[in-house]
């Protein structure tokens, strides 16, 4: 070939590749979009009515792998369920994701997720989808899962990344790419009400068995990863807001942060706590936050023989316009009818007073008196709930 033509291909080459370099660095280099202003954020709340609804798992899973797994996602169980928070006015569920799904099927997961998404949309639900958790088994495995421990409260429940992914930072590209894909894919998608970046990051499972199996630095891991999620999160232009609740601790000034407690609180669009004590702590917590001037929502609550009960918290949250979802709905293999102490205490039947949960599997309430209250929530306007 004569020798121009070979240096004209040779300029085009090289043009060429600086050209998918600069792409490539460019994608490398986006900004990730910024932490919503005060005014998007109250604008987004108030388009939401009033969120109330639960933690949802449906009965058939033990665990966040047994739910999205393709052998085991029972979408009659979900749809079935779905559609009695409906009938109680609910109007959203927030909802446990995990990477290792991800990893091992990822078309599979998304296309799962994606199906999830329109069969709360039928009942017109809007689930808020949480990435990682730190509570529980700190060593997910993919696959069939366990069978529950009789009469013991989330016996199957595992956390996502895990210590092996926590403390081995060449997963971190992985679970990069999974935060990124998951949002990525659904984030103008209206159908999705808010992304819970991480479930109590900082819990280190103490007073349960599974606390000794922990890494001991955990938190030096946490620190670090839960940083680059929120950013990782943003990079993707999500229309939803990101946030991460805080669940322990006092909260009402900001010297008493914990450095993962300030990353929660400063990198979320919206505020998210969990309350599991009286209506007392509930409305104290909700005033101590409320120096963030954002909406706030109670992304966990209900544990009833410590006082945090229906009846006691959302007309505590009607009257400071506080979302709530309760922990668990319908009672089936993740057994949190039971309480925290069953990891140490040994029982034997149903407990007379439910822990968590509203529903048995056949869609009757364990307590009638509360599902009225529910239903009247959903209904009465806010002004005369008061």
């Amino acid at each position: 070939m004569h020798w121009k033509k070979l240096y004209l291909l040779a300029l085009v080459g090289c043009l060429y590749t600086q050209s998918c370099f600069r792409k490539e660095a460019a994608r490398e280099t986006v900004k990730p979009r910024a932490i919503w202003t005060h005014e998007k954020a109250r604008e987004w709340y108030q388009a939401q009515g009033i969120l109330l609804g639960p933690n949802f798992t449906p009965s058939t899973a033990i665990n966040q792998l047994e739910m999205w797994q393709a052998e085991t996602f029972d979408t009659a169980t979900i749809n079935r369920e779905l559609g009695w928070a409906a009938d109680l006015g609910m109007n959203t569920a927030r909802v446990y994701l995990h990477d290792l799904v991800y990893q091992q099927d990822s078309a599979g997961f998304l296309a799962r997720i994606d199906l999830f998404l329109d069969l709360a949309e039928r009942h017109h639900i809007k689930p808020m989808l949480v990435i990682f958790d730190s509570v529980w088994d700190p060593h997910p495995q993919p696959g069939r899962q366990r069978a529950p421990r009789p009469h013991v409260h989330n016996s199957g429940w595992v956390q996502s990344p895990g210590s092996r992914g926590l403390q081995d930072s060449t997963q971190h590209p992985r679970l990069e790419r999974y935060v990124k894909a998951v949002i990525g894919r659904f984030a103008q998608d209206d159908r999705i009400l808010a992304w819970d970046i991480w479930n109590e990051p900082d819990n280190l499972n103490e007073g349960a068995a599974y606390g000794k199996q922990e890494l001991p630095n955990k938190l030096a891991y946490v620190l670090p990863l839960l940083q680059k999620s929120f950013v990782w999160a943003r990079a993707v232009n999500p229309s939803q807001p990101v946030t991460s609740a805080v669940w322990k601790g006092n909260w009402s000034v900001d010297d008493s942060l914990t450095a993962i407690e300030k990353v929660m609180l400063n990198q979320s669009d919206i505020v998210t706590f969990h309350n599991y004590d009286s209506a007392h702590y509930l409305e104290q917590r909700i005033n101590w936050l409320k120096r963030y001037n954002r909406p706030i929502i109670c992304t966990e609550y209900l544990a009833r023989p410590n006082g945090s009960t229906f009846q006691g918290s959302l007309p505590v949250a009607r009257k400071h316009q506080v979302g709530m979802i309760n922990w668990g709905f319908v009672a089936g293999k993740t057994q949190t009818i039971y309480p925290w102490n069953s990891w140490e205490k040994q029982y034997t039947r149903e407990p007379q007073v439910w822990f968590h949960d509203i529903l048995r599997q056949d869609g009757t309430p364990y307590s009638q008196a509360e599902v009225d209250l529910i239903r009247r929530m959903t209904t009465v306007p806010a002004t005369a709930a008061r």
